[in-house]
């Protein structure tokens, strides 16, 4: 029977895997070097591809949001390179001996972290995307499999022709990235069912794409999460430094899964705060929706439904509550959340420490924007998504959430009895 097309990219990509999991830290980082070089050389290719992909979404109507999300500049290519950068100076956790001990027999067992083998990410938008997730599961000796959103196919055919240009340049085997150039649902589909090619399956995208990989994967999968993500104001807050974090964490960029969605606001300061961070927010055009007590104190805010208090938005708009304690607070955070970032902006120090022990999230914050939620700025170099479950990885996922561990055992002629 005549193999399919995902069929024939998941065996190039196991047998590139077995190649890649012998390579040493050296030539990993010959590569990634290699590769970031060619990113900054090839950037007047990427952004022309680019181009056609943010042509197309304006044509479509897609949001501006969204559009910042598929858009590549100068900038954000060099942002790609030095991630690329920053991987290949991390330590290689390939090898990494995480425990030895000696049984009471003379057996010597310990733990070793090894490369997961194939990874596969699908993806919706984000070109940048292509190159971290290379960038990542190279290092840690693992082929990757991409299959981004059709939306942005001309920029990650342009970012995949470079990475491979980079890895033909230092001889090592250009399938250890493969993009999957079908983007048709059915191809997903089947990538979705390759159980024993690909090892651990990662979507990144909308809450409709997750959910879909989720429920109907065969593939082992890490789950990353939508980011409705609140910022808490408690009642000894600077207001000035809630009003800075919350315009940061909400308008720098609104397309993202770290962008703040939800503000809660301590009743003992909202009337002198809320005015204040409501002004920020209109200085950029994004609507609020708050409950009743919210709308007493600014006459701006327009009622919020049920539904608001759940949103990730992803556009100029956000929910406000005003709540009478910190308890109440973390109910309603702990009830409305997506497990991604949340921050409590105060000058108590018990609230701050009852804040990050209480509320259930990958990433919680003390007087900081949930913005940094983000592999970069973790110190990772990229990262492969935010993992917003609890088993084998949560948060921005960096190197070592591409590596799975064997146990080693050293014997000297020991027979069990």
């Amino acid at each position: 029977m005549e193999e399919t097309y995902m069929e024939m990219l998941t065996r190039r990509a196991k047998s590139a895997a077995t190649e890649a999991a012998k390579l040493g830290t050296a030539e990993k980082n010959r590569g990634l070097l290699s590769v970031a070089d060619e990113l900054i050389s090839q950037q007047e290719l990427i952004l022309a591809e680019n181009e056609k992909d943010l042509a197309a979404a304006r044509e479509k109507g897609i949001k501006q949001s969204l559009i910042d999300r598929l858009a590549l500049s100068g900038k954000r290519i060099a942002d790609m390179s030095e991630g690329l950068r920053q991987i290949a100076a991390l330590d290689d956790p390939i090898g990494e001996i995480l425990y030895m001990k000696t049984r009471p027999n003379g057996l010597r067992i310990g733990q070793k972290r090894v490369p997961l083998g194939v990874v596969g990410i699908i993806y919706e938008s984000r070109p940048n995307v292509t190159a971290d997730a290379f960038g990542l599961c190279f290092k840690t000796g693992n082929a990757v499999i991409l299959r981004g959103g059709s939306d942005a196919i001309h920029s990650n055919q342009a970012i995949v022709r470079a990475i491979k240009s980079g890895l033909r340049k230092e001889r090592l085997c250009q399938d250890l990235v493969v993009l999957v150039e079908d983007t048709s649902r059915d191809v997903v589909n089947e990538m979705m069912k390759m159980h024993g090619g690909i090892d651990v399956l990662i979507p990144r995208g909308g809450a409709g794409l997750i959910a879909n990989v989720v429920e109907n994967s065969t593939v082992p999968v890490i789950e990353t999460g939508t980011g409705n993500c609140h910022i808490y104001v408690d009642e000894t807050a600077d207001i000035r430094m809630a009003a800075d974090i919350v315009e940061n964490a909400k308008t720098q960029r609104m397309g993202v899964c770290n962008a703040c969605e939800s503000l809660v606001v301590h009743s003992r300061i909202a009337e002198e705060a809320l005015p204040q961070i409501v002004q920020k927010l209109k200085n950029h055009d994004v609507e609020v929706r708050g409950d009743e007590r919210a709308r007493k104190i600014c006459g701006e805010i327009i009622p919020a439904a049920e539904e608001d208090w759940g949103t990730e938005y992803l556009d100029a708009i956000i929910s406000v509550k005003i709540v009478d304690s910190i308890d109440e607070a973390i109910v309603h955070i702990n009830k409305y959340n997506t497990g991604h970032s949340e921050s409590i902006i105060t000058k108590d120090y018990e609230n701050a420490l009852k804040f990050q022990d209480e509320i259930d999230a990958a990433a919680v914050y003390v007087n900081a924007s949930t913005r940094f939620t983000d592999g970069f700025e973790f110190g990772f170099g990229a990262e492969i998504g935010i993992s917003t479950q609890k088993l084998h990885a949560r948060g921005p996922m960096g190197l070592d959430a591409l590596t799975t561990t064997k146990y080693i055992i050293f014997g000297n002629g020991q027979i069990r009895k």
